[in-house]
């Protein structure tokens, strides 16, 4: 069925006219936005309970330098001797661990015992390396190798 339409009067039920809204209408639109506004600014904002940290990250070498995986390294502070945190080494032989920020020393380092399953390709068996030392002043990230016999 064909419905005509005159010249004076067209309006189209689909779109709707800009005097339909109410001003309740209008209000409620600008506080859906300004509350969005406000929670993805809250969003975006650091979070006040994370504490400030420094990154200790290290990768574990074998004798012929390719680095080797499931290797516990001990994390410890200069001036400590039992260590503060054990770690295991990845596929990719790197470990990394969050260490509260501010000046301090501290001692990476892999034990022998810890190396008892570990064979080298040309025969015999890993030893432990010398002791990394690893200087935080701040909330920074230091790298370092721990380098194995």
């Amino acid at each position: 069925m064909k419905t005509r339409c005159s010249a004076a009067r067209r309006t189209l039920p689909l779109v709707a006219r800009r005097d339909s809204f109410s001003p309740l209408f209008h209000l409620l639109f600008i506080i859906f936005f300004v509350l969005a506004g406000v929670y993805l600014r809250a969003a975006a904002s650091p979070r006040l309970d994370q504490k400030p940290y420094a990154l200790i990250f290290g990768t574990v070498w074998g004798p012929n330098d390719h680095p080797i995986y499931g290797v516990r390294v001990k994390i410890r502070l200069a001036d400590q001797k039992k260590p503060k945190w054990e770690l295991v080494s990845d596929h990719n032989g790197e470990f990394a661990q969050r260490v509260p920020a501010g000046k301090a020393t501290y001692i990476v380092w892999v034990e022998a015992k810890d190396l008892k399953g570990f064979k080298v390709v040309g025969g015999g068996t890993l030893q432990p390396g010398p002791e990394v030392t690893v200087q935080i002043t701040n909330d920074e990230r230091q790298d370092i190798g721990v380098h194995l016999k």
